[in-house]
């Protein structure tokens, strides 16, 4: 082997976002050797690439990574950049091994052990963490492409601010929490409809007070009642993937007191314009914000990690038909918060010592 070429790691994190520093964590702690792959310039900035006004739902009492509190007031929603200058700080306080600027496309078995590729370059790793959260490429419907030319389109993933937008009205596709957000903001300078149906609403106001008496309540029914290892966990499961999550901090009250109306989702397009509803209901936006979220991407692992549903053959992040292959990071992992900052923590610990256990020791009980 050219060291130079293909260098050897015990284990290659891809992925250097809050799940791939957390098993990082948890590697260094059980004196792993290990390697962390990021496509981002920065530690943090698939935070820093979100929309400008992004703040998290979690308080920052929740929102720390093992061995590390989050700093500052404790009842506060962090916004996404200092997150990501708390992801970055994390990096360097534990001095976990990052290369950065290298987008992973290919896995596959080499016989003892995995070929990691990116473009020229290769790594060979005994086992091998995909960190990179369960939803990498933008999802739109066919019928985007029908719409009028005349017409501002972008998904949630390249909105950034109004500023961005041409003067008229805004149709915001998917009413999720950020549907809600950016439908929010966008009224401020824009007539704005909202189309689609919420997966459920947090019953009482977001704010501190339910920072300090609801999200714990909440926080440990994701961490330790819907989990897979419980009746209702299972049962709930997946019905929990399948549907939106359910509207955090803006809900539907706060979008029609600011004058945001309501639709129902949209069916398709007639004549370049947005159809809604069952009686087939036209509307004539000047900009379209698609916040239909995302699909899985697993064309770049070449081993047998999802079945012909694409669904995840894993049980609680470990690949047991690939001895080597662990995920971390996707929604419900282990637990409905496993996607989450309060639950990647518990995730990434009992990862890590499956990654640090022998093969052939099987599964190690924690």
């Amino acid at each position: 082997m050219n060291w130079s070429q293909n260098p050897a790691v015990d284990t290659l994190i891809v992925g250097g976002g809050q799940a791939g520093l957390a098993i990082g964590y948890w590697l260094a702690q059980e004196g792993s050797s290990f390697l962390i792959v990021d496509e981002n310039a920065r530690t943090g900035d698939s935070w820093r690439q979100r929309w400008d006004s992004l703040r998290l739902f979690t308080p920052g009492k929740y929102d720390g990574l093992p061995g590390a509190p989050f700093p500052g007031d404790r009842l506060s929603f962090p916004t996404k950049d200092e997150l990501a200058d708390y992801l970055e700080d994390y990096k360097r306080r534990f001095d976990l091994p990052i290369e950065h600027n290298v987008r992973v496309d290919g896995l596959v078995s080499d016989g003892d052990g995995f070929q990691v590729t990116s473009g020229q370059r290769s790594w060979h790793a005994r086992n091998v963490v995909i960190a990179t959260g369960g939803y990498r490429v933008p999802k739109t419907p066919a019928f985007a492409g029908e719409l009028s030319a005349d017409i501002l389109q972008l998904h949630s993933q390249d909105y950034k601010n109004p500023s961005q937008l041409q003067p008229g009205p805004v149709l915001v596709v998917g009413l999720g929490n950020s549907g809600a957000e950016i439908a929010l903001e966008v009224s401020g300078s824009h007539p704005t409809a909202v189309a689609g149906a919420p997966g459920g609403e947090l019953p009482v106001r977001h704010g501190r007070a339910a920072a300090r008496f609801v999200l714990p309540v909440i926080r440990f029914a994701g961490l330790h009642v819907l989990t897979l290892d419980t009746p209702v966990g299972r049962k709930v499961a997946p019905k929990f993937m399948q549907k939106a999550a359910p509207l955090i901090r803006t809900r539907t009250k706060e979008l029609r007191a600011a004058g945001v109306e309501l639709l129902p989702r949209v069916t398709g397009v007639r004549d370049g314009y947005p159809e809604v509803g069952g009686d087939i209901q036209t509307v004539k936006p000047a900009n379209v914000i698609w916040c239909t979220g995302y699909r899985d991407d697993y064309s770049w692992v070449r081993v047998p990690v999802v079945d012909g549903a694409g669904r995840l053959l894993q049980k609680r992040g470990v690949v047991a038909d690939v001895p080597g292959v662990f995920f971390i990071g996707q929604e419900f992992l282990f637990a409905a918060a496993s996607a989450t900052l309060p639950g990647v923590g518990r995730d990434a610990r009992y990862l890590a010592r499956q990654v640090a256990a022998p093969r052939s020791s099987g599964l190690v009980n924690v």
